[in-house]
C-alpha cells in the first residue's frame, strides 16, 4: 500500500521506544537528539513529509465514506505503525525548526512536519487515538512566523552588522545607533542570530510554499475541528492569522463576501482572513468569546502596532503595507458585523472604545485611528451610534492630552459625513448626540479653553476646519456660535463629568478587552467647562479669540489665527478693522512661526476677499512692517508676499484688464498706500532697497509702469516710480518732465502724487542738463513763493532744491542755497513783519498763510543759516509773546541793531495769535536754534518752562519734539533738561505722553541720554498709564528696544524702585536724586490706593529678570532694606512700615521664584522621546543643585535678618508682622519638612510658621467648600426667560470676564492686561486679616552692630512651647485689610501659590464627587490662560 511505503520513509520502526516515551513525557517541550543515522535516512528523501502528506490526504477528505476515513487507524494497527512514534518523530523536526538559527532544511522539514501533524488531526478518530496534544498543536501554529526569516528583504541587516564592526582604520568600535527600531528591541538576540543568515529568493519561495501548505491544512482542520473548549489554541490561531494579515502585499482587493475554497486563495493575508472568519463562526463557540479574541488581536492591526508575548505593544513605522493591513482589518470587521449583526454589535462598540483608549499622541496615528473609528461606527445603528458619541464626549474629558486630542480628530471625521436622521427606534434623549451641532459645540468648541496648550490649539484648528467641510450643517453650527441670537447647548449644564477609571488608564497591555466603563473621576476635567452657555454674543466670543491669539503657547496662537482667518473668510464674523487687526497685529508676534502664520492667514484671506478694502488695509498693515523685522526669515516671507501680490501683477497699460482680479488688487493696494496707508510708505522703500540688487526692475517693467502715469492709477504708478527711480537702469525723462509741467500748471495739487513726482525729479536731477534744471528751479521757486502748497509739498520742494543744488564744488552749492533759500527766507520775513508789526495785522490774520510762511521759513533757514538775521528771531519770538511786549521791543530796535543778551520772558505767554500758529512758531524757532547756538542757550529755559506751565496741547507737544531734536545737536547742554522732558510722561494729555515716550526712547537707543536721575522710574510709571496703548508701548520700548542694549537695567534699578515708588527718602543711598515737589507729586505711587500699580511694575521688572538676577536681588533686598531696619539705620515709623510691607510682598511674588525651580506647564504630558527624557533628568539635577544653593543663602543671609526683624516688629506691635509671616509661609513651602531645622535659633517662630501654614490650608479648604456650595446652591434646572437651555451656574460668579460666558474659578495664568481677582489677591486678603501670633512674655531686645550678610548676628529669643501660640482677635481669614479698598485688592496680582494646582484640583474634585454622588450636578470650569501682550 502506498501509504505504508510512504510511512516507511520516516523509519518509525527504527526509532527506540524509550526515545518516543521520553518525547511524550517531556510534553513536546523538549526532545533528545534523534539517532543521527535515522535522521540522515529520513532526510535522504527531501520530500518525505510531503509524500506522506499526499498519501494521508484522501483519508481527511469529506467525500469518502466513513469506512475509508476510519480505516487509516486500522491500517496503522495492521501494519504496526505506531501513532505515538509518528507524532514523536514529527515533533522532533518541528522543534528542530524552532531552535536558534535553524537552517533552510530544518525550516522546511519543520513546516512540512507541522502540516502533516495538522492533517492527522483532521482525520476522524485523531482525538480517540491520542494524536491531539495542546502544546504540540500550539507549537505548530507558531511555526509559520518562526520559520520565516525575520526582516527578510530588508537592507538593514548588512548595515547593522557593518556598524557593529567599527572602523577598521582606527580600530575603534563604532557607537551603536541612538534610535533602534522598536521591532528590533523586542526580538532581541534571536533576531541578531537570524540576521547573520542569508536566504536567496528561491529559498524564501520554498519557505512560503510550505507556510501556505500549513495554513491551508489548518483552515481545513478548523472548519470541522472545534476549538471552543481550547482557549489557548484559539489564541494561538488568532495570533497566527493576525500576524499573517500584513505578511505580504495583496494583489487587488480582498473580498470577504465571496465564499471560496481554500485552494482558490492564493495570498497569505487572504488565507489569514479566511481563518479569522472561520473562528468567528458558531462551530467555535456559541458565545462571543472567540469573536472577542479575534477583535482584540485585530485592534492592534488597526492601531498599526505590533504585539508579542510578554512585551508592550510597539508602533509600526507607517508604510503602504501597514496601511493596507489596517484597511483590510477594518473591512473584515465590517463584514463580520454585517453577517452576525446582533452578536457582534456589542463587540464593535468595545473595539472602538479600545481604539480610543490605546491611541497615542502622534498625529499620523491619530488621523488613521479617527478614520478607522468612523468606518466602524458607520456599521452601527442610530441608537448605538448615539451611545458611542455620548461615550466619546465623556472620553474627551479625560486627563490624558492624547485622548482629548484624539476625541477632536474623531469629531472632525464624523463631521465630514452626512448627519444621521433619527429613526423610530431611537431613544428621544439620545437624539441630540446624532447632530453635528453637538459635535461642533460640545466637543470641538468645548475644548477651546482647555488647560493644555496642545488641545487648545488643536480645538481651534478643528473649528477652522469645520468651515471648510462640505457639510453645510457643520458650517451652520459654527455660525450659530457667533450669531447674536445665541446658540443653545446640546447637553444639560449639570451633566456629571465622566471619564476613564484610573486603574484602566495605566498599563495598556494589561487592558482586558471589555467595555470601558465610565465613572465619575477626579481628573483634570474638574477645571474645565463642560458646556457652552446658552447665549454667546459676537463681541464676547471675539474677545475670547483675542485672548487665544495672545496665548502663551506658540502653537495655540497659530491655531487661533487660523480660526479667526476662517471665520473672517466665511463671513462668520464681519471683516471690521477691529477683527482684522487680530491678524495684522500678530505679524509682530515675538515668535517667528506665529509671524509667518499671521502673514499666511492674511494672504489666504486676501485671496478669498480681494475686493474688500478693510482686508486690503489689514494686509498692508500686517505684511509691510515685517519687511524690517529683526528675523531674516520673516523679512523674506514679507518680501515674498509683496512680490507675489503686487510686483508680479504690474503690467503695461495695454495689458491691463479690469476683470483680472490679481491686477486690480495690486493697483488697489498701491492706491491705499497713497491714501489711508501713506504711513507705511517707508516700509515699502525698504523692500525696494532689497529688490534693487536682484535686478527685478527691468526697462520693460519701468516702461510699463510709466504707461500708467496718466489716468486713475497715476498716483499709484508715481509711488512705484518714486521707489525704483534711484535703482532703475533708465527712465523715460521726457514723460517725467511732461508730467511735472502739467503738475506745476494744475490748479489742483494732489499732495501724495506731487511728493512722489518730486522724489523722482530728485533721483533724475544728475542726468538733466543745466537749462532743464534752471527751468525746474524757477518752477519750484514760483510754486513756493505762491504759498499755496500744502506743508508736505513745501518740504518736498525744498528737498528737491537741495538735490538740484548739489555739485562737486561746495562753494557753488552754498551759493545756490543762499540765493534761492535766502530769497524764501526774505519773503517770509517780509510777510511776517507786515502781519506782526502792523497795528491791525493780527485782527484779520490769515491763519493758513501765516502757518505756511512759518513752515517755509523753518525748512529754508536750515539750508542757509547765514541769511537768517536776528530780526527773524524777534519776529518768531513775537508770535509767542504778548503784543504789548513785541510792540515795545520793536519800537526801540531797528533792523541791524543788536538784540539784547536776554529776553524779559520766563515762558511763552498767551497772545492774540491762534494756537496752531504758535505751535508752528515753536517748530520754526526750534529749527532756528539748530543752526544758532546762542539762540538755543537763550530759549532752552523758556522751552523747559513752557512744558511745566503751558496749557496748549499743540505747543507742549511741539516743544517736546524740539527739545529732543536739540538734545541730538547740543547733547551736553540739553541733558540737564531731561527731567523736564521726562516729566511729560505724566502729562494730562495722551498725545504728549506718547510723544515723550517715543522721543526719549530714541534718545536712549542712540545713547544721547543715559539712565540718570529719575528717568528710569518715570519710564516705569508709564507701565501703569491710564491708557493701555501707552502702557503696551512702554513695555515694548523697555523690553524689546532698551533692555537688549542694557541687560542689567532692570536689576540695577529694582531696589531703588521700592524706595522711589513709596516716596521714601530716609535711606542714605537710594532715592536721593533732585526733584521738585510738583514732580514728586506727579509721579508718586505712594499709599495703599496705588499698591496695585506698584506691584504691576515690580512684577513686570521681575518677569524680565534672569535667574541669576532673581537670586542676587533677594540677597540685596535683605542687605539694603531689611538689614537697615534691623541695624536701626532706618526708623520703624509709618513710612518705614509701608516700605517693609512692600518689601515682604515683593519677596512673596511668584515672579521671584527661579524659573529653574518651576515644573512643566500644567496640563502638558511629558514627552516620551529620548531628548525630552534627557532634558527632564538635567532639569531635576539642576533643580536639586539650585535648591541647595538657595537653601544655603536662605540660611546664612536671610533667616538671621528675618528672626531679628520679627522680634523688633513684635515689640512695636507693628502691622508689618502679617506681611513677614505671609512671606515666611510662602517661602517655607519649599522647605516644609525643614522648618524646625531652619529656624533652630527661634523655635517659637518655627512653631508659628508651621501653625500658620496649617491654618492657611484649612481656611483655603473651607473657602473652596463654601464656593462650591454657593455654586451648587445657585444652580437651577428651571428654564430661562428666553426659553433657552439651562445656564451654567458659573454665570453667577462671573468676575472680570464677559457676561454670559462660563467664568474660570480655577487659578490660571493671566497676562499683564488682565485685572480680575487672582489667587494671589485672595491670599493677600487672607494674610491681611490674620493677626500674627505674639509671645505671652516679652522678648529680649535684639542688639546688632554687624551687617546683614553676617551669620553671627546677635539673636536672643526665648524658647517657648507651641501651646503659647495665640491668634488674639481671631479675625476671619477672608476679611480685607483696613484702609484698602476692594477695587485695589482686585488690582493686586499674584504672590506665589501656597497650594500646588494639582492639590487644588484634587481637593475641588474630591468635594465635587461627594456632591455629585448625592444626586446634585456640577459643571466643570475652563482654565484661564495667560494673555501675552501684543507689541507693535
Amino acid at each position: 500500500m502506498e501509504l505504508i511505503r510512504a510511512l516507511q520513509l520516516l523509519k518509525l520502526r527504527s526509532v527506540s521506544t524509550a526515545w518516543v516515551d521520553a518525547v511524550w513525557d517531556f510534553e513536546f517541550t523538549h526532545t533528545d537528539p534523534l539517532d543521527p543515522v535515522i535522521e540522515e535516512d529520513i532526510k535522504e528523501n527531501a520530500d518525505v513529509f510531503k509524500t506522506v502528506y499526499m498519501q494521508l490526504l484522501p483519508f481527511s477528505t469529506d467525500d469518502d465514506d466513513d469506512d475509508n476515513t476510519q480505516s487509516v487507524w486500522v491500517v496503522f494497527g495492521e501494519n504496526g505503525v505506531s501513532t505515538k512514534a509518528l507524532v514523536a518523530v514529527l515533533s522532533y523536526f518541528i522543534l528542530s525548526a524552532k531552535g536558534k538559527s535553524p537552517s533552510l532544511e530544518q525550516r522546511l522539514c519543520g513546516l512540512e512536519a507541522a502540516s502533516l501533524y495538522l492533517l492527522l488531526l483532521k482525520i476522524p478518530g485523531s482525538v480517540a487515538n491520542k494524536v491531539y496534544h495542546q502544546i504540540l498543536f500550539d507549537t505548530c501554529l507558531n511555526m509559520p512566523l518562526k520559520c520565516w526569516p525575520q526582516d527578510s528583504g530588508r537592507k538593514r541587516k548588512k548595515d547593522s552588522v557593518k556598524s557593529s564592526q567599527g572602523d577598521p582604520k582606527t580600530g575603534k568600535r563604532s557607537k551603536p545607533p541612538k534610535k533602534v527600531s522598536e521591532e528590533m528591541e523586542i526580538d532581541g538576540d534571536e533576531d541578531d542570530e537570524v540576521e547573520e543568515m542569508y536566504f536567496s529568493a528561491q529559498d524564501l519561495l520554498k519557505i512560503r510554499e510550505d507556510i501556505v501548505m500549513l495554513i491551508r491544512t489548518l483552515l481545513r482542520l478548523i472548519e470541522k475541528f472545534s476549538l471552543k473548549d481550547k482557549p489557548q489554541s484559539t489564541d494561538s490561531c488568532v495570533q497566527l492569522f493576525t500576524g499573517l494579515t500584513n505578511f505580504e502585499p495583496v494583489i487587488g482587493d480582498l473580498s470577504f463576501s465571496q465564499r471560496r475554497n481554500v485552494d482558490q486563495l492564493k495570498s497569505l493575508p487572504e488565507l489569514a482572513y479566511h481563518g479569522l472568519g472561520i473562528l468567528c463562526s458558531a462551530i467555535h463557540g456559541e458565545g462571543d468569546e472567540c469573536r472577542r479574541r479575534v477583535f482584540r488581536k485585530l485592534l492592534y492591526v488597526i492601531l498599526m502596532m505590533k504585539t508579542q508575548e510578554r512585551s508592550k505593544p510597539c508602533l509600526l513605522v507607517p508604510s503602504q503595507a501597514v496601511h493596507s493591513a489596517r484597511d483590510h482589518a477594518i473591512r473584515f470587521i465590517s463584514h463580520i458585523v454585517d453577517e452576525q449583526r446582533e452578536t457582534t454589535l456589542p463587540l464593535l462598540r468595545v473595539l472602538v472604545q479600545h481604539i480610543c483608549h490605546q491611541m497615542v499622541e502622534k498625529s499620523e496615528y491619530r488621523a488613521s485611528g479617527a478614520q478607522a473609528v468612523w468606518k466602524l461606527m458607520a456599521k452601527m445603528p442610530c441608537q448605538d451610534y448615539a451611545a458611542l458619541v455620548k461615550w466619546l464626549h465623556n472620553y474627551s474629558r479625560n486627563n490624558k492630552v492624547a485622548f482629548r486630542m484624539f476625541a477632536l480628530d474623531i469629531a472632525m471625521v464624523l463631521l465630514e459625513q452626512d448627519e444621521r436622521d433619527v429613526d423610530d427606534t431611537m431613544d428621544p434623549d439620545m437624539a441630540v448626540y446624532l447632530s453635528h451641532r453637538f459635535l461642533v459645540h460640545d466637543v470641538v468648541y468645548g475644548h477651546h479653553n482647555d488647560i493644555s496648550p496642545s488641545v487648545r490649539g488643536h480645538a481651534l484648528h478643528c473649528l477652522a476646519l469645520c468651515l471648510e467641510l462640505r457639510s453645510q450643517n457643520a458650517t451652520k453650527c459654527v455660525h450659530d456660535l457667533f450669531s447674536n441670537t445665541g446658540a443653545q447647548t446640546m447637553l444639560e449644564t449639570g451633566r456629571s463629568e465622566q471619564t476613564l477609571k484610573r486603574g484602566e488608564t495605566g498599563q495598556k497591555s494589561a487592558l482586558t478587552f471589555r467595555t470601558i466603563e465610565l465613572t465619575k473621576h477626579k481628573s483634570i476635567t474638574a477645571t474645565r467647562r463642560s458646556d457652552i452657555n446658552a447665549t454667546l454674543h459676537n463681541e464676547e466670543t471675539m474677545n475670547l479669540f483675542k485672548k487665544h491669539v495672545s496665548d502663551p503657547k506658540t502653537n495655540a496662537r497659530k491655531s487661533a489665527l487660523e480660526t479667526v482667518m476662517s471665520l473672517l473668510k466665511h463671513g462668520v464674523i464681519s471683516c471690521s478693522a477691529e477683527n482684522l487687526s487680530i491678524l495684522s497685529d500678530r505679524c509682530r508676534d515675538p515668535a517667528v512661526s506665529v509671524k509667518k502664520k499671521a502673514m499666511q492667514c492674511l494672504m489666504d484671506l486676501l485671496a478669498t476677499l480681494p475686493d474688500n478694502l478693510e482686508v486690503q488695509e489689514a494686509w498692508l498693515r500686517g505684511v509691510l512692517p515685517a519687511v524690517i523685522d529683526s528675523e531674516s526669515s520673516v523679512q523674506e516671507k514679507a518680501l515674498e508676499c509683496l512680490d507675489h501680490v503686487i510686483l508680479t501683477h504690474i503690467k503695461s497699460q495695454g495689458k491691463y484688464h479690469h476683470g483680472d482680479t490679481s491686477q486690480r488688487l495690486a493697483w488697489d493696494l498701491l492706491g491705499l498706500m497713497c491714501e489711508k496707508c501713506e504711513d507705511l510708505s517707508r516700509y515699502f522703500s525698504k523692500a525696494f532697497s532689497v529688490w534693487a540688487p536682484q535686478q527685478k526692475f527691468t526697462p520693460a517693467f519701468v516702461n510699463g509702469l510709466i504707461s500708467h502715469t496718466e489716468g486713475e492709477r497715476a498716483a499709484a504708478a508715481w509711488l512705484l516710480l518714486a521707489k525704483i527711480a534711484s535703482c532703475s537702469p533708465k527712465l523715460n525723462y521726457s514723460t517725467v518732465l511732461e508730467t511735472w509741467e502739467r503738475t506745476v500748471r494744475s490748479s489742483v495739487v494732489s499732495v501724495t502724487m506731487t511728493c512722489h513726482i518730486l522724489s523722482v525729479m530728485c533721483d533724475i536731477s544728475s542726468n538733466l542738463n543745466d537749462e532743464t534744471k534752471s527751468r525746474i528751479v524757477d518752477d519750484l521757486m514760483g510754486w513756493l513763493k505762491s504759498f499755496s502748497l500744502p506743508l508736505e509739498v513745501i518740504s518736498s520742494c525744498v528737498d528737491t532744491l537741495l538735490r538740484f543744488a548739489k555739485s562737486d564744488s561746495t562753494q557753488d552749492t552754498m551759493r545756490f542755497l543762499n540765493s534761492f533759500c535766502g530769497e524764501l527766507v526774505s519773503v517770509c520775513e517780509a510777510y511776517l513783519s507786515s502781519v506782526i508789526l502792523n497795528e491791525k495785522g493780527t485782527e484779520n490774520i490769515n491763519e493758513d498763510l501765516v502757518v505756511k510762511h512759518l513752515y517755509t521759513l523753518g525748512v529754508a533757514s536750515l539750508q542757509c543759516p547765514s541769511k537768517v538775521g536776528k530780526r527773524i528771531f524777534l519776529l518768531v519770538q513775537s508770535i509767542l509773546t504778548p503784543s504789548e511786549q513785541s510792540d515795545c521791543f520793536f519800537s526801540g530796535h531797528a533792523e541791524g541793531d543788536e538784540v539784547p543778551a536776554s529776553q524779559p520772558l520766563s515762558q511763552f505767554k498767551a497772545t492774540s495769535m491762534p494756537t496752531v500758529v504758535r505751535a508752528h512758531a515753536v517748530i520754526a524757532l526750534g529749527k532756528l536754534c539748530l543752526q544758532h547756538e546762542e539762540l538755543m542757550l537763550k530759549y532752552l529755559p523758556v522751552f523747559a518752562r513752557e512744558l511745566e506751565v503751558g496749557t496748549e496741547l499743540a505747543v507742549r507737544s511741539n516743544v517736546v519734539v524740539v527739545m529732543c531734536d536739540l538734545c541730538v545737536r547740543y547733547t551736553n547742554t540739553v541733558t540737564r533738561y531731561i527731567p523736564n522732558i521726562s516729566a511729560c510722561l505724566r502729562d494730562k494729555e495722551r498725545i504728549v505722553r506718547e510723544q515723550t515716550l517715543i522721543m526719549l526712547t530714541n534718545l536712549l537707543q542712540e545713547e544721547y541720554v543715559k539712565w540718570k536721575g529719575a528717568l528710569f522710574f518715570r519710564f516705569a510709571v508709564a507701565l501703569v498709564d491710564s491708557d493701555p496703548a501707552i502702557a503696551d508701548l512702554c513695555e515694548y520700548c523697555l523690553v524689546d528696544l532698551l533692555l537688549k542694549k542694557s541687560p542689567l537695567m532692570f536689576s540695577q534699578h529694582f531696589i531703588e524702585c521700592i524706595f522711589h515708588f513709596n516716596s521714601y527718602e530716609k535711606h542714605k543711598k537710594y532715592n536721593k536724586f533732585p526733584q521738585t515737589e510738583s514732580e514728586k507729586n506727579r509721579f508718586s505711587l505712594k499709599g495703599p490706593q496705588n499698591q496695585g500699580k506698584r506691584f504691576r511694575i515690580y512684577k513686570f521688572l521681575l518677569k524680565n529678570f534672569t535667574d541669576e538676577q532673581r537670586f542676587n536681588i533677594t540677597t540685596k533686598i535683605c542687605q539694603d532694606i531689611l538689614a537697615c531696619f534691623v541695624d536701626s539705620e532706618l526708623p520703624l515709623d509709618s513710612d518705614g512700615s509701608e516700605l517693609l510691607a512692600d518689601t515682604f510682598d515683593v519677596l512673596s511674588l511668584k515672579e521671584m521664584k527661579l524659573t529653574a525651580m518651576s515644573g512643566p506647564a500644567v496640563g502638558e504630558e511629558p514627552q516620551e522621546d529620548e531628548m525630552a527624557m534627557a532634558k527632564a533628568v538635567l532639569q531635576v539635577a539642576q533643580k536639586k543643585l539650585i535648591t541647595q544653593v538657595q537653601k544655603k543663602n536662605f540660611v546664612e543671609n536671610v533667616i538671621p535678618i528675618i528672626i531679628s526683624l520679627k522680634n523688633m516688629l513684635e515689640e512695636q506691635h507693628s502691622p508689618v508682622l502679617k506681611h513677614i509671616m505671609a512671606y515666611l509661609q510662602v517661602t517655607m513651602q519649599d522647605y516644609r519638612s525643614e522648618v524646625k531645622e531652619l529656624f533652630a535659633a527661634d523655635e517659637q517662630l518655627a512653631a508659628e510658621v508651621e501653625y500658620n501654614m496649617k491654618q492657611f490650608e484649612k481656611q483655603k479648604q473651607e473657602q473652596e467648600e463654601q464656593q462650591m456650595e454657593k455654586e451648587l446652591a445657585n444652580f437651577t434646572l428651571s428654564p430661562r426667560q428666553n426659553g433657552n437651555a439651562v445656564a451654567s451656574p458659573a454665570q453667577e460668579s462671573n468676575v472680570g470676564h464677559q457676561s454670559g460666558f462660563a467664568t474660570p474659578l480655577r487659578h490660571g495664568k493671566r497676562g499683564p492686561k488682565q485685572t480680575p481677582k487672582s489667587a494671589d489677591a485672595l491670599r493677600r486678603r487672607t494674610f491681611a486679616g490674620m493677626v500674627t501670633p505674639l509671645r505671652s512674655h516679652p522678648s529680649f531686645t535684639v542688639i546688632s552692630t554687624g551687617r546683614a550678610k553676617q551669620i553671627g548676628r546677635a539673636i536672643s529669643t526665648p524658647q517657648e512651647s507651641i501651646n503659647e501660640v495665640t491668634f488674639g482677635e481671631q479675625v476671619s481669614a477672608i476679611c480685607s485689610e483696613s484702609g484698602r479698598g476692594s477695587k485695589d485688592v482686585e488690582e493686586e496680582e499674584s504672590i506665589l501659590h501656597l497650594m500646588s494646582p494639582e492639590k487644588q484640583f484634587s481637593s475641588i474634585s474630591a468635594r465635587a464627587t461627594s456632591v455629585i454622588g448625592s444626586g446634585e450636578t456640577y459643571t466643570s470650569l475652563p482654565s484661564n490662560h495667560k494673555q501675552s501682550t501684543s507689541r507693535a
